[in-house]
């Protein structure tokens, strides 16, 4: 019994970490989206520019190639049917948000960016998608992660 309870938190324990170490990265996401916006003009500034969109990049694939993929394997370890249910109706409005990151990225990365207005525009659209992307990010972790840590057997 020990034992089992030491495996679950060896599993689990390590995805609370890399969900802490993620949330770090939102918030350098955040403060890397509102220096780029508050740049005059923000399209110019190629500096601002591609760390935020090395930022952004990293942490759209974080969230499919590490922390959603940890949490699937969690729900299903723990045989959490109605929290896989909720995956598959959120990861494609995530999957949505993820496209238009890329496409921004691709974007300014080919130097496209040359228009100060229709940049403002595009960042505005991003920033939208993107707050509505933490929420379904946070609704997923608490259902798939926080409820799995409550069931979670204490260790001795």
């Amino acid at each position: 019994m020990l034992e089992s309870c030491q495996n679950a938190q060896e599993r689990w324990g390590g995805v609370h970490k890399l969900i802490d170490r993620w949330l770090r990265e939102r918030e350098e996401l955040v403060t890397a989206f509102r220096e780029l916006r508050d740049a005059k003009p923000a399209f110019a500034d190629k500096s601002l520019n591609g760390r935020f969109c090395e930022i952004l990049v990293d942490y759209v694939s974080a969230w499919h190639f590490e922390i959603c993929e940890q949490l699937i394997s969690e729900a299903k370890a723990f045989g959490d049917d109605g929290g896989l249910e909720l995956a598959q109706q959120i990861n494609p409005r995530i999957d949505v948000s993820t496209e238009r990151a890329l496409a921004f990225n691709d974007h300014c990365s080919k130097g496209q960016c040359t228009d100060n207005g229709r940049f403002a525009e595009e960042l505005k659209t991003l920033g939208g998608q993107l707050r509505e992307r933490f929420e379904l990010e946070d609704c997923l972790i608490e259902v798939l992660h926080t409820a799995h840590k409550e069931e979670a057997p204490a260790t001795v």
